[in-house]
């Protein structure tokens, strides 16, 4: 297989952790005879700091006419709240041009990794779940504005992208245990309440063998801590997933083994790993490249319809998990950490 990938390694630890994944995708395509054109792009405070725009045009070009893009991550204490010109929109502005509407992130407890979460293993031991987000509504996306002593943030959803959305959820749903939690705010909300009944009706009448109950966000985030195990798929709204995804990340021991998939109606998404640019330890060589390795292997999964490279990446990352492997992030203390590159290395071995 032919095939152009767009890296865009960004800010803080982006370049360190986009570096090592970049490594497995040559090596994938070595071994399995396919041919992957990879491009790095500026994005993020780097590309403002070039060009003064987070996404240049070029950028957005490149990232429009590959087949997939990997992102590492945006944004530090350079390009803060007074900053003229901030990252975070380009990304914002990136997601609703490439139309990636559903954010996966998946959350898989390693038996290596049991007794690295602050929760308890017989908590979290089996955890298998799987976020579906919708990326490019809602609160994110809405008007905004600061009148004064008054400041306004929109929520506003169509019954359209929830019912693409859904669909979406109900399809990975049914490759699955079959079982859909919507997250939402019903009871006070009128987003909330459109998102509940649309949700209702589209699975009911397009999934029939997949069964969907309703949670509210405040219940559905103490349960996540509580009886993570009870949870298949779970779907939700921008808001919601943003800060669920990052509370269940403390499952599986830290941010840096998560990836997360940004997928619209055809094949092309964008994939990055689901932790920030880190400026605090960013030249330090001791970020973790795991979830931006594994972002690579739901690349080529889901944009390339190469699952069985991405089963080998990830039984890698297992196996390395498995021998020991560990960067600081996953360590008591930092002891016997591994740096970025030697957790990289341990990866492309097992690999």
């Amino acid at each position: 297989m032919k095939a152009r990938i767009a890296i865009l390694a960004g800010d803080g630890i982006g370049p360190e952790v986009t570096a090592e994944a970049v490594k497995v995708l040559q090596i994938i395509a070595g071994r399995c005879g396919h041919e992957f054109e990879l491009e790095a792009l500026p994005f993020g405070g780097v590309a403002i700091d070039a060009y003064g725009d987070g996404l240049p045009p070029h950028t957005l070009e490149g990232c429009r006419s590959a087949d997939a893009v990997l992102l590492g991550a945006i944004g530090g204490p350079k390009w803060g709240p007074d900053a003229p010109v901030r990252p975070e929109p380009a990304l914002l502005r990136l997601r609703a041009e490439l139309g990636v509407y559903a954010n996966l992130r998946p959350i898989k407890v390693s038996n290596a990794l049991l007794n690295d979460s602050p929760l308890k293993p017989e908590i979290i031991e089996g955890v298998d779940l799987l976020f579906v987000r919708e990326l490019t509504g809602g609160i994110y996306f809405g008007r905004k504005g600061l009148e004064g002593d008054r400041a306004f943030d929109e929520c506003a959803y169509t019954v359209s992208e929830i019912e693409r959305i859904t669909r979406t959820a109900g399809i990975l749903a049914k490759a699955r245990r079959g079982k859909i939690t919507q997250v939402d705010k019903s009871n006070v909300l009128e987003t909330s309440k459109l998102w509940r009944r649309v949700s209702e009706r589209v699975i009911r009448e397009e999934f029939p063998g997949v069964s969907i109950e309703h949670m509210f966000v405040d219940a559905a985030s103490m349960h996540l801590l509580r009886r993570p195990r009870d949870f298949d798929v779970i779907l939700t709204e921008n808001l919601f997933g943003d800060i669920l995804t990052d509370e269940g990340a403390m499952l599986a021991g830290s941010l840096g083994v998560l990836p997360s998939a940004a997928l619209g109606t055809g094949a092309k998404g964008l994939y990055e790993p689901i932790h920030g640019s880190a400026p605090d330890i960013a030249g330090r060589g001791i970020a973790n490249p795991t979830g931006t390795i594994l972002s690579a292997a739901l690349l080529l999964r889901h944009s390339l319809g190469l699952d069985a490279e991405a089963q080998q990446i990830e039984q890698a990352v297992e196996r390395a998990l498995t021998n020991g492997a560990k960067t600081a992030d996953l360590t008591s203390g930092g002891r016997d950490a591994l740096s970025t590159e030697a957790m990289g290395a341990a990866i492309r071995q097992a690999l």
